[in-house]
C-alpha cells in the first residue's frame, strides 16, 4: 500500500501521541487533526487491516513495526524541513512548522538530500 497524504498524517500523529502517552485513542486523533472520530475510526480500520497499527475495540491504538517505520521517515522529514526553513529562510519555528506539514508528503528523496546536505554544511563558511 503507498500511503497518501492523509495515512501518513494519521501515522505521524500516532507516533508523537504514543511518544508522549504510550498509545493513542481516536478522540485523542480527532482532536489533534481537527477531524471528527468516524472519520479516525474508518482510517483506523484501514491502517489495521494494512497492518500499520494495533486497534483494540474502542481501546488503545498502537503502531507496528510497519506503521512505526513509516511514520518516524514522516516525522523525520517534518522536522529536516522544517530546520531548513528556518535556517535558510528565517521562518519562525511555527510558520516553518506549518509549511512542513506540507511539504513532507510530496518532497522526493532527491530534495531531502539536498536539504540535508545544506544543514550539514550550514556552517561552513
Amino acid at each position: 500500500m503507498n500511503l497518501n497524504k492523509s495515512m501518513e498524517m494519521y501515522l505521524e500523529t500516532i507516533y508523537l501521541l504514543e511518544t508522549n502517552h504510550g498509545h493513542a485513542h481516536v478522540v485523542d486523533i480527532a482532536e489533534r487533526l481537527n477531524i471528527t472520530k468516524p472519520s479516525v475510526t474508518k482510517a483506523m480500520d484501514k491502517l489495521k487491516k494494512e497492518g500499520f497499527i494495533n486497534k483494540e475495540t474502542y481501546g488503545h491504538i498502537t503502531l507496528t513495526e510497519k506503521g512505526e517505520t513509516a511514520a518516524k521517515d514522516t516525522y523525520y522529514k517534518h522536522c529536516t524541513i522544517a530546520r531548513f526553513l528556518e535556517k535558510s529562510l528565517g521562518l519562525s519555528p511555527g510558520e516553518a512548522s506549518i509549511n512542513a506539514c506540507r511539504m513532507e508528503h510530496i518532497i522526493t528523496d532527491v530534495m531531502l538530500a539536498g536539504i540535508e546536505s545544506y544543514l550539514d554544511n550550514e556552517n561552513i563558511d
